[in-house]
């Protein structure tokens, strides 16, 4: 039955990884959370069963330009279905409600804040629901990239509806925010689905730069390889999106900026030259992307380093929908990690939120300093259900493709950087070390790869390449000289300090 509505209503030849599980466990009548990368088909997973059982399936989504746009694809396929939000009329609305009485099946979408108003939960008591979806369900979680307090009403539904399956689903969920979404939702003991986070067709790349001018040249650099597709070039503060774009113009043609600073009327144009191919290359701050859905984004880029993984890794995950080659660039500088800092430490959130945020852009920063394999501890962060060893399209994997954005003649810079180095006694990096230490390194990074085995943790969140270069250069023979290594805090010291000395000096 499932293949037979997915070929003949949905107009799909086969299920994508991990849809056909979760749309199992719906309509085993269970309460599921899953978690599936942006573009990998998480909307089917709701709809599908929707088909399958007469009654109403409410959907929460929180952005009225993403529920207008599935609605009108579902319209497309002669399904059932509507939403309500404040930019429509009562006469639509009202439309909306006649259509419910007169379908067997139907599909609404509405936003979190229609839950707060009485009267929806007063006609959703008479109504017949089979289904209630959370879509984007990480906002829930104040330990999210993008928590919002409208979502906390959420839970209200499940007393008005106690016995209909509920389902949360997200794009990016660490185990903390799965655990949250759970426990805010009410979700009772859900099947957990988290698979799609391994992304073949994309090459993952971080470069340190020393300065600006740097970021520049390898961003210029990474346009001139990409001629074609479209482009993101997320920045970090509204300004620095209008000043690249401004720098851009000057060289490149299709040029565009978007930030949560401009008007409404002004985002939706940008959004429109964007769809309509008028942008090529859009240069934004994370503002911009969710519901953002192109298939020919050929180049993801990052000028500064996000606050955390999860929003990096949503970011990225809107380059090559079409499962073509595309490059995600992260453009990683000293001050970045000032950047997230000072909005840490501006943040009005509890002392409690704030410890988590700072655990999290250590986590960031420690991923932009080194990696076994970038897609391997991708997959290893998020816990999903699919693990590889190595990726093979990373600049760790594969540093020599033609895929990765190759690095501009810093010669001059280098020269003058590489002596400013050697005068401060600056931490080395793998790629300094001279050969006779490179037997070493390999024997830290085996421990460093069977340790974060063991503990299923991502290699770099044992510690990252700067830190074990430092630690083969200054090669600490006990707890206070690994101590003065960079990285090694007190936490990593208590929890492997004895085994990794030991591997050291043996």
């Amino acid at each position: 039955m499932l293949n037979s509505i997915l070929n003949n209503i949905f107009k799909l030849k086969s299920f994508r990884l991990g849809q056909q599980e979760i749309i199992t466990s719906v309509m085993e009548g269970k309460d599921v959370l899953a978690v599936m990368p942006t573009g990998s088909g998480k909307s089917l997973c709701y709809q599908l069963p929707a088909l399958t059982t007469p009654g109403l399936t409410i959907v929460i989504s929180p952005l009225i330009s993403l529920m207008n746009d599935q609605v009108k694809a579902l319209n497309l396929l002669n399904i059932p279905c509507g939403c309500i939000h404040s930019g429509m009329t009562d006469a639509q609305k009202r439309n909306v409600f006649i259509d419910i009485e007169d379908s067997e099946n139907f599909l609404l979408y509405v936003s979190p804040e229609r839950l707060q108003t009485s009267g929806f939960f007063d006609w959703l008591k008479e109504q017949n629901v089979n289904l209630i979806a959370v879509d984007e369900a990480h906002c829930v979680s104040q330990w999210g990239h993008d928590f919002r307090p409208e979502y906390s009403q959420i839970s209200k539904i499940r007393e008005i509806c106690p016995e209909i399956p509920m389902m949360g689903l997200t794009a990016t969920a660490t185990p903390l925010v799965k655990k949250d979404i759970i426990t805010n939702l009410k979700l009772r003991s859900p099947d957990q689905h988290v698979y799609g986070f391994y992304r073949p067709n994309l090459y993952y790349q971080v470069e340190f730069c020393e300065d600006e001018r740097q970021k520049d040249s390898f961003l210029r650099q990474a346009l001139n390889q990409t001629p074609e597709g479209r482009v993101i070039i997320y920045c970090g503060t509204r300004k620095s999106t209008e000043d690249w774009a401004d720098k851009l113009s000057a060289s490149y043609k299709k040029v565009g900026f978007y930030h949560a600073g401009l008007s409404s009327k002004e985002r939706h144009e940008v959004e429109v030259d964007y769809n309509m191919g008028r942008t090529r290359i859009l240069v934004a701050t994370n503002a911009f992307g969710m519901g953002i859905d192109h298939p020919d984004v050929r180049l993801v880029i990052h000028t500064q380093m996000p606050g955390n993984i999860e929003s990096y890794y949503q970011e990225v995950g809107r380059a090559g929908r079409d499962e073509k080659p595309s490059t995600c660039l992260l453009l990683y500088s000293k001050k970045d990690k000032g950047l997230q800092s000072f909005f840490i430490r501006q943040s009005k959130a509890s002392p409690r939120i704030k410890k988590h945020r700072w655990a999290a852009l250590d986590s960031m920063v420690q991923y932009a300093e080194g990696s076994e394999c970038r897609h391997s501890d991708i997959l290893v962060y998020f816990k999903d259900q699919q693990r590889v060893d190595r990726c093979g399209h990373c600049d760790t994997c594969d540093p020599k493709t033609p895929r990765r954005v190759q690095r501009p003649d810093f010669a001059q810079e280098e020269i003058q950087r590489k002596a400013a180095r050697k005068k401060k006694r600056a931490e080395p990096s793998l790629v300094d070390l001279p050969p006779h230490f490179q037997e070493k390194v390999e024997e830290i990074r085996q421990w460093r790869r069977e340790y974060a085995k063991e503990k299923d943790i991502p290699a770099f969140m044992v510690f990252s390449d700067k830190t074990l270069a430092d630690l083969v250069v200054k090669a600490p023979i006990n707890e206070e000289e690994l101590a003065e290594v960079y990285g090694m805090g007190e936490s990593k010291i208590e929890l492997f300090g004895k085994e990794l000395l030991d591997e050291l000096n043996s």
